[in-house]
């Protein structure tokens, strides 16, 4: 019930993100602060996080660092046999910003692509303790930014989920 409570609030959160509160964040900056916060789930599963230098973009810092949570736990929650590995990439792209988070979990079915965005959507049912608004959370804390965010699997070798910011003005 707790999972469900802070879910929602969570989520609730992300549905209200204002334009005017936006400001040059430094995302590298924000993923290190996210890194710190989780470094004892990641030490426990044994995960190894490598990333790119990141740019800044034009948005709310906690909910920027929020998205680089949910997907970060998404990665480590829903992990293969094998400890995770997750590589954040960035790069330039028409819309301002392209980033990539790739795991190398179980991956994810093409008919789920768009479902897996779903509030309250799981995959793995009642085996994972989730209420399914982690990746419901981060389509809303992009959009509310004015990028996109989608997943493409790798057949058994996990899964990318990739995103838009605009550039800091």
């Amino acid at each position: 019930m707790d999972l469900l409570v802070d879910g929602l609030s969570n989520y609730s959160i992300a549905l209200r993100i204002s334009p005017t509160s936006f400001v040059p964040a430094p995302l590298g900056v924000l993923l290190r602060t996210v890194l710190a916060k989780l470094d004892k789930e990641i030490r426990a599963n044994r995960a190894e996080v490598t990333y790119d230098e990141l740019p800044r973009v034009s948005g709310d810092p906690d909910r920027l660092m929020q998205l680089f949570e949910n997907l970060l736990l998404n990665a480590l929650r829903h992990r293969g046999q094998t400890s995770p590995r997750i590589d954040i990439t960035a790069g330039p792209h028409a819309e301002g910003w392209l980033f990539a988070v790739r795991d190398n979990g179980p991956g994810v079915e093409a008919g789920d692509l768009e479902r897996i965005f779903q509030p309250f959507a799981t995959l793995h049912g009642a085996d994972r303790a989730s209420p399914g608004l982690g990746l419901a959370i981060c389509r809303e804390i992009v959009e509310r930014h004015g990028g996109s965010i989608w997943a493409e699997p790798h057949a058994g070798l996990g899964c990318t989920f990739f995103f838009t910011l605009p550039a800091a003005p």
